[in-house]
């Protein structure tokens, strides 16, 4: 048991008491580790694409842009066309025979376009890593 007690005293440590240690306000205590050395910033990791074809990373980029504001241009024009409960049990009749296109056609046709062009491009931007 002796060997025991022993054991425990010499393990103890003695532990300041708080009106011991009283320091003023922003004060470092003396036996305070130093500070560590800040480390210095770091580049932003780059890939491939970024480091060997940056013009095609900034023109996919611009493309992106280009089809975002466009693609908000184009929806923003285009007329909606709501028919109900007539549109969806009887149909429209149309031809096979496709004539000239009026012009909603075409914007439909044309947004539709953009939007491929902006997904394609997102896409692309996403694997470069941009």
């Amino acid at each position: 048991m002796n060997a025991l007690l022993m054991a425990v005293a010499a393990a103890t440590k003695v532990v300041p008491s708080a009106a011991a240690t009283a320091l003023p306000k922003g004060a470092v205590p003396p036996n305070a580790p130093a500070a560590l050395p800040s480390a210095a910033p770091q580049p932003p990791p780059t890939t491939w694409f970024a480091t060997h074809l940056p013009w095609f990373t900034h023109g996919v980029a611009g493309l992106f842009v280009i089809c975002a504001i466009l693609l908000i241009g184009l929806l923003a024009v285009q007329t909606t066309k709501q028919e109900g409960l007539t549109g969806t049990i009887g149909g429209r009749v149309e031809s096979a025979y496709r004539g000239r296109l009026g012009a909603d056609e075409q914007l439909k046709r044309w947004t539709g376009f953009v939007a491929v062009c902006f997904v394609a491009s997102a896409f692309v931007l996403s694997l470069t890593g941009i």
